[in-house]
């Protein structure tokens, strides 16, 4: 899961400029069009400040990035978790995915990122959920997920894989709170009858 941009250090620092998380920020410094200088501050015709360019006008617009995700799940109903192998979350677990490619679709980037980081073909099914993480500037799709095929691998990404029964998912060892809201969605849709109500399940 490529979330070391992006990831849980985020978490560490509040939002910068105009909901920019200062980490990010601190990156846009300089226009991509002219090479000047970019200012933050109010802008003629937007509701909101932006950062921009003095010398040519351009805007520099910050948008957040897309991570694609599954939750993959045995025949026998075990979600399919990997303990990441980097940090953020070193050694913690967390659901396959990553960034989405700008030529790929959401299914295409979650069925890559899947076999890249854990050896398994998978066809995504069932959003689970759209998590926002402003943070950390990304938002982050989760898709339940049939495994159709490939065979479990460890990666640098993925230091062990393990398909958990589901009162068995180790919440107190979860890298991401994303993890854990998609976690707890899919829990309550599939299995209301583990957390009546959801009030055993960790807050996210």
């Amino acid at each position: 899961m490529e979330l070391d941009e992006a990831g849980d250090m985020a978490e560490q620092s509040d939002a910068g400029h105009g909901g920019i998380p200062d980490w990010l920020a601190a990156t846009l410094n300089y226009c991509t069009r002219c090479g000047a200088p970019l200012r933050f501050g109010p802008v003629e015709g937007e509701e909101r400040e932006r950062l921009a360019c003095e010398s040519c006008g351009y805007i520099a617009y910050v948008n957040p990035r897309m991570v694609v995700t599954t939750l993959p799940v045995t025949d026998r109903g075990e979600v399919v978790l990997l303990r990441r192998g980097f940090e953020p979350g070193y050694g913690l677990w967390a659901q396959p995915g990553g960034f989405l490619e700008i030529d790929e679709t959401v299914n295409e980037g979650a069925i890559r990122e899947t076999l890249e980081e854990i050896g398994l073909v998978v066809e995504p099914g069932e959003i689970v959920g759209l998590y926002s993480r402003i943070e950390a500037a990304v938002v982050v799709l989760a898709f339940e997920a049939r495994i159709a095929g490939g065979e479990v691998r460890t990666t640098p990404e993925a230091l062990e894989v393990r398909a958990f029964r589901p009162e068995a998912i180790p919440w107190q060892e979860i890298a991401f709170r994303t993890t854990t809201w998609a976690l707890r969605d899919w829990l309550r849709r599939r299995h209301p009858e583990l957390h009546p109500g959801g009030e055993s399940l960790p807050e996210g």
